[in-house]
C-alpha cells in the first residue's frame, strides 16, 4: 500500500470506529426502549428495574476497585443514604406540593450520597488495598447500627416509606404503572452508564488507573494520590446515591437492608464475578447476578450456599470474571482458532456437568437432613422430587461426584492442549489480545 493510500485509509478507519461507538449506544437506546414491548408481564418490569440499579450500582463501585483499586466493603453505605435521602425528598415535595418532578428525584439521593463520601473518604482514602477495606467496613458498621438507633430519619426496622404518585406529575405521567417507572430507571441507567464511560476515558480516569497500578510513580509525576482516590471515592459515592434513590422510587420504601452488609457483598460479587478490568464486565455481573438471586431463591432453600461456592469457584478458576474469561477467546475468534477449543470444552462439559450434578444433590441431601431433621425426608429441589433417607440416593450422589470428577480431570487436560495449540496458531497469525 502507498504511503497516500495509508493516509486516506486512516480517517475513514477513524470515522468507522466513531460510528461503531455511537451506533452501539444507539442500538442499546433503542434496545431499552422496546423491551417493555417484547417482555411486558409485570414480573419482567420488576426485574428489569432491579437489574438497572444494579448496574449503577456495580459500575460505581467498580470505580473503586477495578478503576482505582480500593477494594471497599462498605459501599453499601452510600447506596442506602442515597435512598434514605430520596425517600425524605419526596415526601417533604409532596407535603409541600414543591414543582419538583419525580425525575429529578434520584439527584437527591447522588447528592447525599456525594455529601457522606466525601466526608467518610478523605481519612481512608489516605491508605490504599487492606487498611482502605478494613476502614470502610468499620464505616459501613457504624452506619449499619446507626440505622436501628436514629429513629427519626431511618425509621427503625420498618423503615420509612413515600408515594411516588403524589409529585409532580410529567405529560400525564404520575409513575404509578410499573411500566412508567420502567422507563424512569431505564432512563437514568443509561444516562450514569454514559456518564461513567465518559468518566474512565478523561485523563483523570487514566489517573485512577495509574495510581491503582503504581501509585509512587504517580507521585513522582507531581500528582497525589490520596487526592486522586478521594475524588474517585467521592463520584462512586455519588451514583451509588443514584441507584439508591432509583431503588427507594421503585419500591417506595427505605429500610436498614440498604445499609447492610449484605447489600455490599453483592455488589462485590456482581462487579467481581462480571470482571473488574473492564467497563462492562460488571454490566455482565449486574445483569447475571440479579437473575441468579431471583431464580435460585425459587429453586432451592440453600441458594446462599450456592451463590457463595459460584463466586468461590470464579476467584478460583477465572479471576478476571466472565468479561476477562470471555476476552481470552478474542484472538482465537479473530484467528479462526476458536472450533478447536469448542470440540474440547464440549467434551469436558458432560463429565463436569455430572459432577456439578452430584454436588448439588448432595448439597440438598445435607441440607434436607439439617434443616428439615425428624420431618418428612421426600423433598424437592431444582424442580425434582427424591427421598433424601434414600441410600440410593446418597450412592448416586456418590458415583456422580467421583465418576463425573475422574473423567473431567482427564477431559479438561485435553482442553488444556487444544487451548495451547489454538493460541500458539492464533500468534502465528499475528493475533495476540
Amino acid at each position: 500500500m502507498s504511503d497516500l493510500s495509508k493516509v486516506a485509509a486512516a480517517p475513514r478507519s477513524v470515522s468507522s470506529k466513531k460510528r461503531r461507538f455511537y451506533g452501539s449506544w444507539i442500538a442499546t437506546a433503542i434496545a431499552l426502549l422496546a423491551l417493555p414491548y417484547i417482555f411486558g408481564s409485570g414480573g419482567s418490569l420488576t426485574t428489569f428495574n432491579l437489574i438497572g440499579t444494579s448496574i449503577i450500582f456495580s459500575l460505581s463501585y467498580n470505580i473503586l476497585l477495578g478503576q482505582t483499586g480500593m477494594l471497599s466493603f462498605g459501599h453499601a453505605v452510600y447506596y442506602g443514604l442515597g435512598g434514605f435521602a430520596t425517600i425524605h425528598g419526596m415526601n417533604l415535595i409532596a407535603g409541600s406540593k414543591l414543582p419538583v418532578p419525580l425525575p429529578l428525584v434520584p439527584l437527591i439521593g447522588g447528592i447525599t450520597g456525594l455529601f457522606f463520601a466525601a466526608i467518610f473518604g478523605w481519612v481512608p482514602t489516605r491508605r490504599s488495598r487492606t487498611a482502605f477495606a478494613m476502614i470502610s467496613l468499620g464505616v459501613a458498621e457504624l452506619v449499619a447500627s446507626s440505622s436501628l438507633i436514629l429513629r427519626s430519619f431511618f425509621g427503625g426496622e420498618a423503615g420509612i416509606s413515600a408515594n411516588r404518585t403524589k409529585l409532580l406529575p410529567v405529560f400525564d405521567w404520575n409513575f404509578g404503572p410499573q411500566i412508567q417507572i420502567y422507563y424512569l430507571v431505564a432512563f437514568w441507567t443509561l444516562l450514569a452508564v454514559v456518564a461513567m464511560y465518559a468518566l474512565t476515558r478523561t485523563p483523570f480516569g487514566r489517573m485512577c488507573n495509574a495510581v491503582r497500578d503504581n501509585p509512587e510513580r504517580v507521585q513522582f509525576v507531581g500528582y497525589d494520590p490520596h487526592v486522586i482516590r478521594f475524588l474517585a471515592f467521592c463520584f462512586a459515592g455519588f451514583f451509588a446515591g443514584i441507584a439508591g434513590a432509583l431503588a427507594a422510587i421503585n419500591f417506595e420504601i427505605a429500610n436498614a437492608a440498604y445499609l447492610g452488609s449484605m447489600q455490599s457483598g453483592v455488589v462485590l460479587m456482581a462487579a467481581y464475578i462480571g470482571g473488574v478490568r473492564f467497563f462492562i464486565g460488571p454490566i455482565i455481573g449486574a445483569i447475571f447476578v440479579t437473575y441468579l438471586l431471583l431464580t435460585l431463591s425459587d429453586l432451592t432453600a440453600v441458594w446462599q450456599l450456592y451463590f457463595g461456592l459460584f463466586f468461590i469457584a470464579v476467584v478460583m478458576f477465572a479471576p478476571g470474571g466472565i468479561t476477562g474469561l470471555l476476552m481470552k477467546h478474542r484472538p482465537l475468534v479473530r484467528a479462526g482458532t476458536l472450533f478447536t477449543v469448542l470440540r474440547a470444552y464440549l467434551v469436558a462439559l458432560v463429565p463436569t456437568l455430572t459432577m456439578i450434578a452430584g454436588l448439588i444433590l448432595a448439597i440438598e441431601i445435607v441440607a434436607q437432613h439439617t434443616l428439615n431433621a425428624g420431618e418428612d425426608p421426600h423433598t424437592k429441589a431444582f424442580g425434582v422430587h427424591f427421598n433424601a433417607a434414600s441410600p440410593l440416593i446418597w450412592l448416586l450422589a456418590a458415583a456422580l461426584v467421583i465418576g463425573g470428577f475422574v473423567v473431567a480431570r482427564r477431559t479438561w487436560r485435553w482442553v488444556e492442549k487444544a487451548w495451547d495449540e489454538a493460541l500458539i496458531a492464533a500468534r502465528e497469525k499475528g493475533f495476540y489480545a
